[in-house]
């Protein structure tokens, strides 16, 4: 169902405002996210807003180890079939010290050979969360064991924040920034 053709295109840079220059420049200089960036650009209040629970999910603010972390995005971004997440959070894996192995294995999801049982958990999560919209009890059990409130919090957020890229990516057919490796 993935659209033809780029339906919202990223802005170019003589398409940029005062305020969206202020907003795009430093991803367009470094290469990386530009697309996501200059796509969510063209609406700047609502990009501004997702951007704030994205920088949650992914800063410091986050009560997540960031491995933890990247498993939940590399299964959601599989599950819904999200190419360009799947490729920038492929090199944010690689950086939390996942292996190459570990993330084609997210492909395969909880039901895969390999994992820690907490990290099966918490591909399960993603799993039950794409699935339902909800943390099963067996799996809010297990996880509650290794996880706190907040954490258990920003499980949910997480997979919410990154499910809510992945409809917007795979509804406006952004396109991968150059470099990046898709599925």
């Amino acid at each position: 169902m993935k659209p033809s053709q780029n339906r919202i295109p990223p802005l170019l840079e003589n398409e940029w405002t005062d305020k969206q220059r202020q907003q795009l420049e430093g991803a367009y200089r470094k290469g990386g996210f530009y697309n996501l960036a200059g796509t969510l650009a063209r609406h700047p209040e609502a990009s501004r807003r997702v951007g704030q629970l994205s920088a949650h999910v992914l800063g410091p603010t986050s009560t997540l180890p960031a491995r933890e972390r990247e498993l939940l995005i590399l299964r959601t971004a599989w599950l819904c079939q999200a190419e360009y997440e799947w490729a920038q959070h492929r090199l944010i894996a690689q950086k939390a010290d996942m292996t190459e192995q570990e993330i084609d294995r997210c492909k395969e999801g909880s039901a895969a050979s390999g994992w820690m049982p907490v990290e099966a958990a918490l591909l399960r999560a993603a799993e039950e969360l794409h699935a339902h919209q909800k943390i099963g009890d067996a799996t809010w059990a297990e996880l509650a064991e290794a996880y706190d409130d907040q954490q258990m919090m920003d499980i949910v957020f997480a997979v919410g924040q990154y499910t809510l890229v992945a409809m917007a990516m795979n509804s406006f057919g952004t396109p991968l920034d150059e470099g990046l490796q898709g599925f």
